[in-house]
Order: structure tokens, then sequence, then C-alpha cells
């Protein structure tokens, strides 16, 4: 049994707990054990049945992707093989190797020949084992490895590059400990104070959020938005829409839908970079933040959201939403985004400077709708009005996207809302 691929971006995983014990007989697809990802926790089943004869990797070990974790004695060495697509079958067949008894076979994680550099399958470039190695012994991802200027041929990176890098890094992190330490005081409790260790997902995000920084050059744009034609049109149709669909209609799905057309106007936001190479993303996939019951955050992506209506974006929304605070999602629900949206008015917050989610370039936080005094332009003259208000907070890399892409980019989302039509029909 090896450790499975549970989503496009992630390479390793983290043994949480083995439900079976060595000798414990296990039915195909019967859950085996729960493994920690940096997306999802998630269990994964057996794909055949049999007995579990040894178990390789203890709870709480880091193993990447394809690596042995069990060995399982079926019936039937070829049985292995049959589980696997057609096409594959002769590619994974040396993959195999027998062990005593005769009868007990593992699959073996997949040659350097047909894997590109630590599992980042969007990055063209080639990185010798060496390079590969100090990314591994250094803890460097692939979407960070991506962004690592190359001096050799055809840009490959060098080991030089790769220490020239690393002494950056360690200068950058170095001045983040400093500072923090000189902020939070002194490091010795005086009894009274309260010690908590950070869980495993919180130190992943950490982990995350000094990485981005570390990656790309953030800037904010702020845009405030005149919101009332949508506010009165919710309020009219929320009650119905509630009996009729047995859920609340939000003001998210809106935020998402804007999102998408600007995306579509404005194509060069919707990208990632890897290396000198610009990729501009297909597909719209807008990942929405969602908080959890412990206080941790969770990214969720709907996938092709220019493609869902209103009403497909609320339902989706909710769903996502509802089973993120229960731990029910899958690590594909989670991976490949191609841009974020944050509503920190869901917390009373007016306006935010969100962190990029790598590898995106841009990431928008809305705030809270509050109504505000505004002068508006009448055929008879100013008049002064009460209005609904919310600012929009645009984050994104200044190395690949200008102060006037980047703002013209929230100004059109501005517009998608507040240009809401009120007769339309949900």
């Amino acid at each position: 049994m090896i450790m499975p691929k549970m989503g496009e971006s992630i390479i390793e995983g983290t043994i949480l707990t083995w439900l079976k014990q060595e000798g414990d007989y296990i039915e195909q697809d019967e859950s085996v054990l729960e493994v920690a990802t940096d997306k999802v926790d998630t269990e994964v089943p057996a794909i055949n049945a049999g007995i579990l004869k040894k178990i390789l990797v203890k709870e709480g070990e880091v193993v990447a992707v394809g690596k042995p974790i069990a060995l399982i004695e079926i019936n039937d060495e070829e049985e292995t093989l049959s589980q696997l697509p057609t096409n594959e079958k002769s590619a994974q067949k040396d993959d195999v190797l027998t062990f005593s008894p005769a009868n007990t076979a593992v699959l073996l994680a997949p040659t350097a020949s047909n894997v590109k550099a630590l599992g980042s399958e969007n990055d063209s470039r080639f990185y010798s084992p060496l390079v590969q190695s100090i990314a591994k012994k250094e803890n460097i991802y692939p979407e960070e490895l991506s962004q690592i200027p190359g001096t050799g041929k055809d840009g490959r990176v060098t080991k030089e590059d790769m220490f020239a890098y690393l002494k950056v890094r360690l200068s950058d992190q170095k001045a983040f400990v400093s500072t923090s330490k000189s902020l939070k005081g002194p490091e010795i409790s005086n009894g009274e104070d309260e010690i908590i260790t950070m869980d495993r997902m919180r130190r992943m995000i950490a982990q995350r959020m000094i990485e981005s920084r570390n990656i790309s050059a953030h800037v904010t744009s702020f845009v405030e938005a005149d919101l009332t034609n949508l506010v009165l049109w919710r309020n009219k149709i929320k009650e119905g829409y509630k009996q009729r669909e047995g859920e609340n209609i939000t003001f998210t799905p809106f935020f998402v839908q804007a999102i998408a057309r600007a995306l579509k106007d404005y194509p060069m936001i919707n990208i990632s970079v890897e290396g000198d190479q610009i990729i501009i993303k297909k597909n719209i996939n807008i990942g929405v933040a969602v908080a959890l019951p412990n206080g941790n955050l969770i990214v969720p992506v709907i996938k092709n959201a220019d493609t869902h209506s209103l009403n497909g974006l609320s339902k989706k929304i909710n769903d996502i939403a509802r089973r993120a605070r229960d731990n029910r999602l899958s690590p594909d629900e989670l991976s490949g985004g191609t841009y974020t949206l944050s509503n920190v008015g869901s917390f009373g917050n007016i306006m935010g400077t969100p962190i990029i989610m790598q590898p995106q370039v841009a990431i928008m936080a809305v705030g809270t709708i509050v109504k505000k005094p505004a002068v508006l332009e009448t055929p008879t003259g100013d008049v002064i009005a009460i209005r609904h208000k919310m600012f929009l907070s645009h984050t994104y890399d200044h190395r690949v996207v200008d102060g006037a892409l980047g703002g013209m980019f929230v100004k059109q989302v501005a517009n998608y809302l507040e240009d809401f039509d009120l007769s339309t029909v949900i």
C-alpha cells in the first residue's frame, strides 16, 4: 500500500492514525488510516482486500506521495495490477517488488524518470538531483522552488543559485524572528500565563504565510463600493429564497460572481508565476476562505466559478462552507485555485490586507457593509442620502501586476456590484 496522491499540489502527508492493526483483515475500500496534508485531513481506503501484514510508517511521520506505507497480503499478486487503469499497467509493472511470503506485495514510488521535480507538475524546468536534494533538505516546496531564478543553461537552477537563495531566505527568517521576539517580550512565563502549542494546521498556516511574503511583493489597492441596490434586492427576496431552497442566500455568491466576471475582463490577474514564466490560467477557480470553529482557516475552491448561476454559486458556497467546518472536504476541493476571496466583513471588519495564496498572484478581501451618508448627483442637483457602502481590498503581486492593472481590476469588481440589476430573478 502506497501513500496516495490526494491533490494536484500535494507531495507528502503526515500519518495521523492507523485505523487498523497488523494482522487485521481489511475489506476493499475500507479505511485503513487517517492522513493529514497541508490541505485537509482525510481517511485512506485500501484498494485491495487482504490482511495487514506490516505497518511501514509510524503515526506522526511524514511520507512522500508514492512511498510504501504498509504491506497487505492478498490472494493473488496480480490483483494489485488489476486495480490500475489499463494504460498504466505496463508502466507500473516494473514498480512491483515481491517480499517473503511470496504473496505479499508493495508498490514502489514512481521513478525520477516519470515524475517532475518534487512533484511540481506545472514546472517545466529541469532540476538536477543535487538541487532536488537541497530543496528537500531545506523544506523548499515546489511553488517556492519554481520562483528561484536560474542562472544555468536554459534558466536551470544551479547549486550556486540555491545557496544564494537560501542566504537571502535565512536573512528574511532571522529578521522575522527578531521582530517577533521584540514584539512579544520575555519568553519566560511568570507562572500565570497560559502556554498553548500550535496545532499542525496552525503551524502549516504560519509557514505558508511566511513563504508567501518571501515569494511575492505584496501591494494593496482599495475601492469603496455602493451596494445599495444589491442590499435592497437581497432584503426583498431572502425570506422567499430560504423557504423555497431551505437555506440562506448570503452576499458571498455575488462577490464571487463579480470577481469571476472581472477575471474574464482582466485575464492577467488570473495567472501564476513559475520562475521567469507567467502562466495564464484557462479556468477561473475561486477559493473562498472559511473560518473553522477552532479558529484556523481553510480555503475550499469553486472550480469554473464563471460557469455557475447565482443560485448555483449560493448552493455551492453554502455546501463547501458547511463541509469545511465539519472537516468533510476532499483534498481536490482545496486545490487548483486561481484567485481567492476573503470575507473579513463577516467579523465586523471594514477592510483588510490579505496575504496571497501561492502560487496565485492576487487575493481580495471584502469588508462589512455599513450605512453611510453619501453625496448623490441628481437632475436637480446634489443630495445627501443614506447608502450601503463596502470597502474592497485587492492585494496583488507587484512582480507581475502593476498598480494600474491591480487598481482597474478591483474597480471593475466594484462596478459589477454597484450595477446590480434590481429585476434579477434567482
